[in-house]
């Protein structure tokens, strides 16, 4: 009897925290279903895709021809979507995906052709890499999220402003001796 009460008290709460979680805002911090990239209204840029933890997914515009130049350090920022143990999956209208092998041996998953990364100062539902621009390895990146067609979103000034001041930063971070500990 008690095991039979147990089970129905978790099932109870199990059912009433699938109730808490059925909004549709874009704070949500996970993507609904098992698919690799979804698509999702956020702040700021309207709809983009985003990987399977709500992090809005980003391509580089030196890296439009398929050809990997994100690798070593620009990797710590600029996180490779992986496509897991299967082929990616996404809405049909979040353009055409597919798989690239990197430099490393690892598998990415790309968009149209383009290679997709997440930013790694994003949090689910929060945009901040848009319009961003740094060098790592004798290469100049311009990073834009990807809209929901599977096409580069463009960015606003302020943020490009933001990112370049944040990109300033992140490469006096990165010089062995720096002093440079602002948050």
């Amino acid at each position: 009897m008690k095991r039979l009460m147990a089970s129905s008290v978790a099932l109870a709460a199990a059912v009433a925290l699938a109730a808490c979680g059925g909004g549709s805002g874009g704070s949500t911090t996970s993507v609904a279903g098992s698919q690799t990239i979804d698509v999702r209204q956020l702040p700021g840029v309207g709809s983009v895709l985003i990987d399977q933890s709500g992090k809005a997914v980003y391509s580089s515009d030196q890296e439009a021809t398929g050809r990997i130049v994100c690798n070593s350090a620009c990797t710590a920022f600029w996180k490779p979507v992986s496509p897991g143990a299967g082929g990616p999956t996404a809405p049909s209208s979040a353009g055409r995906l597919g798989v690239i092998k990197r430099p490393d041996g690892s598998r990415q998953v790309t968009v149209n052709g383009k290679p997709l990364y997440t930013f790694s100062e994003d949090s689910p539902g929060k945009v901040t890499g848009n319009g961003f621009t740094d060098d790592f390895s004798g290469h100049h990146f311009i990073w834009h999220v990807i809209g929901s067609k599977g096409t580069a979103a463009g960015a606003p000034a302020a943020v490009r402003a933001t990112a370049t001041a944040t990109d300033e930063h992140m490469r006096r971070q990165a010089q062995p001796g720096s002093t440079d500990h602002r948050g």
